[in-house]
């Protein structure tokens, strides 16, 4: 069946066969399960960028996060007024009111839970998890034996530990103890938050924007499939021995207002903390600002200079206003490539999809590189938790798949710091065994991640 408006979004919910009827749409309900939920809250202890307990005016993840979904709540809303106004959508009651109400709030949800499957301590984290493995990817015999306790697929998700399939695998996964479906979102939600639809094989580092990465682990094969089946998503042509699917449309509002906030937040915390003078920062979003004709810039102008006896409040009024500059590019960008995104050949993301701020765009990304994820306290952190994250999967993962008859004290007492929906079955596969370590330390916070390293190590009491 071919993907259309009409048919690429499903009010059913994952692993839920009758939901309850309540005041609110089965979209909103996905927003507050996950506002609600532990996962969600842990995020305001993990880093986004800058280290976490200097300054509490920058973002952590859960900030971040919160903005995100406020300017996906922004964009679903455009956009879905004008797809509730095409003739084809407006001839299906069920469809137009959908995409008139409730896409704002699929995309805001999506929004709240992109970040959820990432580790502690910023992206450093995603690798610092593989570093375990990776080491033990080499030719000596001892390796050799450990790496085929594992299937092809199965090692890629191992050295290539991804935090938007661990987003995937939080949101769905039914842990100890648990109910079946995990959040039991709505498949709208779902599949909204899969930006690589692809198997860890098919990922591609310099191939097309739905395999940069993957979206699922091998784990999760079958609830990866349940969702792009009800969503009617589009399976890639030539690939039938790995698993690939083109993007939801839905991943690319969400795509943009994450792209939209990172670029410009990271901006304005780095001026709080003195990365980045107020003169460049000012210059940046003022270059975005005036991309859109209709902006009255004198007047833009005098407002931010009026108020620079603040600075801190001058740039944030700048800021507003170049996230304002973004949601109506981001949504015009949509919309005028609407036809290419449902049918799954455009290959780019909106932000990339706008000419006028690619020049603007690629200077804030380049002093990004330089001087804000560069910045001394910010790699401090990078290496600090990377030792600690990978520390913490040594432990636990030798541990885990020592024989249980050949454990030593000290593997038997590290297993017992497992909480009781982390737990595996001694019966299960080394895969299985690895996965629910890697459940346990991708969720931590930083904070938590520290404490317990001290403790293996000796360090604290």
């Amino acid at each position: 069946m071919a993907m259309t408006w009409d048919n690429c979004f499903s009010s059913k919910r994952f692993g839920i066969d009758n939901a309850s009827r309540d005041t609110r749409s089965d979209f909103e309900r996905d927003w507050d399960r996950l506002i609600f939920s532990s996962p969600f809250r842990r995020l305001q202890n993990k880093t986004q960028v800058f280290p976490l307990p200097e300054e509490i005016f920058v973002h952590n993840r859960l900030t971040h996060s919160l903005e995100v979904a406020s300017v996906g709540r922004s964009l679903g809303g455009l956009v879905g007024e004008k797809i509730a106004g095409l003739p084809e959508v407006k001839a299906n009651a069920h469809a137009a009111t959908f995409y008139a109400s409730d896409l704002k709030y699929v995309i805001a949800a999506a929004c709240l839970a992109h970040d959820m499957g990432n580790p502690a301590f910023g992206h450093s984290g995603e690798e610092a998890i593989s570093k375990y493995f990776k080491k033990r990817d080499t030719t000596k015999e001892e390796d050799l034996t450990f790496k085929q306790l594992f299937s092809p697929e199965e090692w890629k998700d191992l050295i290539t530990f991804e935090g938007n399939a661990n987003a995937l695998r939080i949101l769905t996964m039914k842990q100890q103890g648990r109910m079946k479906g995990g959040f039991r979102l709505t498949y709208s939600t779902l599949g909204s938050i899969i930006k690589y639809p692809c198997a860890a094989l098919a990922s591609l580092k310099k191939g097309p924007i739905h395999r940069k990465k993957y979206g699922y682990f091998k784990i999760d094969e079958e609830v990866f499939l349940e969702i792009a089946t009800e969503l009617n998503m589009i399976r890639e042509d030539g690939q039938a021995e790995t698993i690939v699917y083109k993007r939801h449309p839905f991943v690319f509002l969400v795509e943009a207002a994450d792209d939209i906030c990172y670029s410009i937040i990271d901006f304005e915390d780095a001026h709080r903390l003195g990365i980045l003078s107020y003169d460049e920062v000012r210059d940046s979003f003022l270059s975005i600002i005036s991309s859109d004709p209709a902006t009255n810039m004198d007047s833009v102008k005098r407002v931010a200079d009026d108020l620079q006896g603040d600075a801190n409040e001058s740039i944030a009024y700048l800021r507003a206003k170049s996230i304002g500059t973004l949601i109506q590019k981001a949504t015009a960008a949509f919309w005028n490539n609407r036809e290419a995104i449902l049918a799954g050949t455009f290959e780019k993301s909106l932000a990339d999809a706008i000419p006028e701020l690619e020049a603007p765009l690629e200077k804030v990304a380049s002093i990004s590189r330089q001087k804000i994820y560069n910045a001394r306290k910010v790699v401090e952190l990078e290496i600090a938790g990377f030792r600690i994250m990978s520390g913490l999967v040594e432990d636990f993962v030798t541990a885990a798949l020592t024989p249980g008859d050949q454990r030593e004290k000290e593997h038997q007492k590290i297993l017992e710091l497992l909480p009781s929906q982390y737990e595996f079955d001694e019966s299960g596969s080394p895969y299985r065994k690895v996965m629910h370590i890697l459940d346990f330390i991708s969720g931590m916070t930083d904070v938590y991640a520290l404490k317990l390293y001290r403790k293996l190590r000796g360090i604290e009491m």
